[in-house]
């Protein structure tokens, strides 16, 4: 639990940033290209104008929203135990999710991603105590695109345990990983019970909601499925270019699909979610590594705090092209920031080039950095009746506190220990050890840490339900099988 707390906004801020999106949501409103959306908002009491199919939501809607939605909700392993709980004073770590390629180490290049890619990133993930969540990391070039969402989904619940933040790209896509998690879960009434997922979902800036987005919201609270709200405000582009302006817009946005998703199933879990950005007018880029990005997230933690929700953003990634000084120096503000702000879960690690790409060794080393951040954010303890007084009265002026007691019960608590990654020792051990990188000592660490992971357990037959769930998908596109996965290929 974090003890030290950042604050970037002042509470009078908050609230006049809460008030002017209840404002937009009444005028101008918000675009709602979903003719069932705006059938539920209407009945709720909207204005909605079916010619431009803008609705115009009143406060009390909100706020009957807000009193329904959950504070807290827990996401569980695939053996049934919680492990993340949204809405606590924890803040939990996921890769990131929807990348279209991955760094390869040999070349220093992207690449496409192939089915034996996303076998290892989610053992590896697996095998990462800092890595809370699993997501479905990036997009398989090896199935055709339009099941590129289900399919994903069906490599991760082979091997991981971890519970995963996904997302689905088509109305039949999401109705295919439902059934997915609802055969590794048991039943649909299990999966409600103990969700394993949480599925993203964005509306389009600047005050729009697509059909699809719309169908995905309203079929996760239908069945009870976690949803995580991805307001992606680009200031100056698709959103006012000052940080506060971008922060309203989030804040409305947000706020009209909590309406939707909460009048669809009142008391369904949701989160308040995102991934805003400025843009580097020099560029035409969205820089996720800026400081005035970090500062929207972090508003809009704020923003989601104040109002009672469970809350996300995307920090931790960088955009650079390779794993270098930036790399690290934007990777390691986000995750301090974001740990010092307290959002339930932060997405991007992992993740580099505008989130673009997955790297198995940035994964690694930021799985390190998270450590460093957590133990930052616990702050100081007292661990004894005096903070320093007795040991400086025993034996005083002697250097002997290496030989004492105290010291062998203290230190690993008091330090941070990191993997091997993390180069500590002298310069003549890191040179007998090769004289290598951070991101070299990560990839040498990737097989060590595969030989560590474990099999899910998974059944076998539910395993062939899966198989044979996904195979009927991949038939509608024109493959007559799937990918083989490592157990088959060693069978």
């Amino acid at each position: 639990m974090s003890q030290l707390h950042l604050q970037v906004l002042e509470p009078f801020v908050i609230k006049q940033v809460v008030d002017e999106a209840l404002q937009v949501l009444e005028n101008p409103g918000v675009r709602v290209h979903h003719e069932g959306a705006l059938d539920l908002l209407e009945a709720a009491g909207a204005l909605v104008n079916r010619n431009t199919q803008v609705a115009r939501i009143p406060a009390p809607l909100v706020e009957m929203a807000l009193k329904t939605a959950p504070a807290q909700f827990l996401l569980y392993s695939l053996d049934g135990k919680p492990i993340i709980t949204y809405g606590s004073n924890t803040t939990y770590f996921d890769p990131g999710s929807a990348a279209v390629t991955i760094l390869d180490h040999a070349t220093g290049r992207q690449r496409a991603p192939l089915t034996g890619d996303l076998v290892q990133f989610v053992k590896l993930v697996e095998t990462l105590q800092h890595l809370d969540a699993q997501s479905t990391a990036f997009i398989c070039q090896d199935v055709p695109p339009q099941m590129g969402d289900l399919y994903r989904l069906y490599v991760a619940l082979n091997y991981m345990k971890k519970p995963i933040v996904t997302g689905a790209f088509t109305r039949a896509g999401w109705n295919v990983m439902w059934e997915l998690l609802s055969v590794v879960a048991g039943s649909g009434e299990r999966l409600e019970e103990r969700p394993l997922a949480i599925f993203d979902i964005c509306p389009s800036p600047p005050l729009l909601w697509s059909e699809l987005t719309c169908q995905n919201l309203m079929d996760c609270a239908a069945r009870r499925v976690p949803a995580e709200l991805v307001s992606m405000p680009l200031a100056g582009v698709a959103a006012p270019v000052t940080l506060l302006g971008s922060v309203v817009q989030h804040t409305a946005e947000n706020l009209s699909g909590l309406v939707i998703h909460q009048q669809t199933r009142a008391g369904a879990p949701i989160v308040w979610g995102g991934a805003p950005a400025v843009t580097d007018m020099r560029h035409g880029s969205t820089p996720m590594g800026d400081p005035a990005t970090w500062l929207i997230d972090l508003a809009t933690v704020e923003v989601g705090r104040y109002l009672g929700l469970p809350t996300h953003t995307y920090m931790g990634s960088t955009d650079g092209k390779m794993l270098d000084m930036q790399a690290g120096a934007e990777s390691m503000g986000g995750v301090l920031l974001a740990i010092l702000a307290g959002a339930s879960m932060v997405s991007g690690v992992g993740m580099i080039d505008f989130l673009r790409c997955q790297s198995l060794e940035k994964l690694i080393v930021d799985a390190e950095l998270i450590g460093y951040a957590r133990r930052f954010g616990s702050g100081m303890t007292i661990r004894e009746d005096t903070l320093g007084l007795d040991q400086l009265q025993t034996n005083p002026h002697q250097a002997d506190f290496l030989e004492r007691t105290h010291t062998r019960d203290w230190f690993a608590k008091e330090l941070y220990l990191p993997s091997p990654v993390v180069d500590r020792g002298s310069l003549e051990q890191w040179e007998m050890a090769g004289g290598m990188a951070a991101h070299q000592r990560a990839h040498d660490l990737i097989p060590r840490l595969l030989k560590k992971y474990q099999p899910n357990g998974v059944p076998a037959e539910v395993r062939r339900e899966l198989y044979a769930i996904v195979l009927r998908t991949a038939r509608q596109w024109g493959l007559d099988h799937l990918p083989k996965l490592e157990e088959e290929e060693n069978a």
